[in-house]
């Protein structure tokens, strides 16, 4: 065990480490910290503090180091060589706004989360003040969301002014996380890259440009604010001495640039090549590609991001998935095997029944003050069995109506997240996305980052490796589980897309060219 690789994953409810041994292309070590149980005195639920207003969505940033140190403590004890680990990579929940006095002292004792919709006042200003949603998209590839950034910083200049105006930094979760690792207050690297950063509706991934338009809105001293940007596919110094004796890493072990959680979650289902799509079931719903040309979505709802390689990731995110299938489950006492069991009773297409799972402000397609609609149910229809295929084929659609603009015909769907772990998730996604779905092993953007880690390090040493072939060795697609597209399912979910997307505009106010009653009465015919 002479070359491990470590990954970090920052998420919104954990924080996970992962090593690799990349010399017998195994993954040896895995460890998470949850921050619920493991880190009861931040009072969190689902990672974030309870309590707040309606929309907020916010963590203390400490949570994410105490996580880190506990798991370090823990590794230090296990039969781990951790002077043998040559370079660490961190993958962060995208988004997260911490910020930084010069000291390195956080200005404001908490982060706004991804998951954030208290912020739609700030997109609005911001939209207009750069003359509308084309031209925020000509500024900065993306439109304004509640989950970017921008908005974030603008709502605490706007309503926390001595806080901002004490702020040297503003930092996205994996880069604070960064700072931290290489010295933290004595010397902490203050750098970003580009695919979170791509994230923050500030910086154009088109034009690789900082749109001054929208810095100067939030505030003119915004730009001195910003830390510097170096590629993704780079090492940006050293563990910090601190870290190093304290937990026995090697002083020249090497951090690199890290990146956004979806980033990784690419690399760690091998998707580095184009046509693989990956979709991750989780908190939210992501599906993202491979591109070497940039997208940009004039409707701003395909996020315009790079990946950490220097290529393109095109991204789409909804905000509600677990969400709905969790409360169904603990609604009705069942379990995973229940679940697929009662849906199985009931016909593909749920005999044109549809639900539109908005539970909470959703992020695709953007309806901040969303709530779920139930569609073509009778007064006899909401069954346990009825309810929970409405729930399963209504979560995927939801998915699938904002993957339809993404310029790609997928080869295959590669699966992470708890929810790949089921037949009827993983079958219903190859009839909607009419592609084989497979689920990957392992730990998705830790193992992502892990697998950056190492190729970021042999380049620097010398060696001349692909990334797709560092990846290849440690992607395992689970091949039990893989499912192809039934031919009759998908005549019958071609339908109910067509009624979803007639429904989400109409209901949205946005087109009334096709009618979903028509469309589910022909359905039904």
């Amino acid at each position: 065990m002479e070359n491990l690789f470590a990954g970090i994953d920052s998420s919104t409810q954990s924080t996970k480490l992962l090593v690799i041994d990349i010399n017998s292309s195994k993954v040896i070590y895995v460890d998470s910290v949850n921050y619920d149980n493991d880190l009861p005195n931040y009072q969190t639920k689902n990672g974030v503090i309870q309590g707040q207003p309606e929309g907020v969505s916010e963590s203390d940033p400490m949570m994410w180091i105490e996580a880190l140190e506990i798991l370090f403590s823990r590794m230090k004890k296990s039969d781990i060589p951790q002077r043998n680990i040559r370079a660490i990579s961190v993958s962060g929940q995208q988004h997260g706004l911490v910020t930084l006095d010069k000291a390195g002292n956080l200005t404001r004792k908490t982060s706004k989360l991804w998951n954030d919709f208290s912020t739609q006042q700030e997109c609005d200003l911001l939209t207009g003040a750069a003359g509308g949603l084309d031209a925020m998209i000509a500024e900065v590839g993306n439109s304004q969301r509640t989950g970017y950034t921008a908005a974030k910083i603008y709502h605490m200049a706007r309503h926390e002014p001595e806080a901002f105006a004490k702020t040297s930094t503003c930092f996205l979760v994996h880069n604070f996380v960064n700072w931290y690792l290489t010295g933290g207050k004595k010397g902490g690297v203050r750098l970003m890259e580009p695919g979170d950063t791509s994230g923050m509706a500030l910086w154009n991934p088109k034009n690789g440009r900082w749109s001054e338009k929208v810095m100067n809105t939030i505030s003119p001293e915004l730009k001195s604010k910003i830390p510097l940007l170096k590629p993704s596919d780079q090492s940006i110094g050293v563990i910090g001495s601190d870290l190093a004796i304290k937990y026995g890493f090697d002083p020249a072990c090497k951090i690199d640039a890290g990146t956004g959680d979806n980033m990784y979650g690419a690399v760690g289902t091998g998707n580095v090549v184009p046509g693989i799509v990956t979709v991750s079931l989780g908190t939210s719903g992501t599906a993202y590609t491979y591109l070497e040309e940039p997208f940009i979505d004039p409707t701003g709802e395909i996020a315009a991001f790079y990946d950490s390689t220097g290529n393109f990731l095109p991204l789409l995110c909804v905000s509600n998935l677990a969400n709905g299938y969790n409360a169904i489950l603990e609604q009705y006492d069942m379990n995973h095997a229940e679940f697929v069991q009662v849906v199985s009773d009931v016909p593909v297409g749920n005999e044109g029944r549809l639900l539109i799972p908005w539970y909470t402000g959703e992020r695709t397609p953007d309806v901040p003050q969303a709530s779920p609609v139930y569609f073509g149910f009778g007064l006899d229809d909401f069954t346990k069995a009825k309810l929970s295929r409405a729930v399963l084929e209504g979560h995927v659609l939801n998915l699938y109506d904002g993957f339809r603009k993404m310029p790609v015909k997928p080869t295959e769907i590669r699966l992470t997240g708890g929810l790949a772990q089921s037949g009827a998730w993983v079958q219903t996604i190859a009839d909607v996305f009419e592609a084989q779905a497979v689920p990957v092993e392992g730990e998705g953007a830790a193992l992502g980052a892990a697998l950056h880690a190492a190729w970021v390090y042999l380049k620097e040493n010398g060696q001349t490796m692909t990334l797709e072939q560092v990846v290849a060795p440690f992607v395992k697609p689970d091949e039990n589980r893989r499912r192809k597209p039934v031919p009759a399912n998908v005549a019958v979910m071609n339908k109910q897309k067509a009624v979803f997307h007639a429904l989400s505009e109409r209901v949205r106010g946005v087109s009334i060219k096709e009618n979903p009653f028509a469309l589910r009465a022909g359905m039904l015919k």
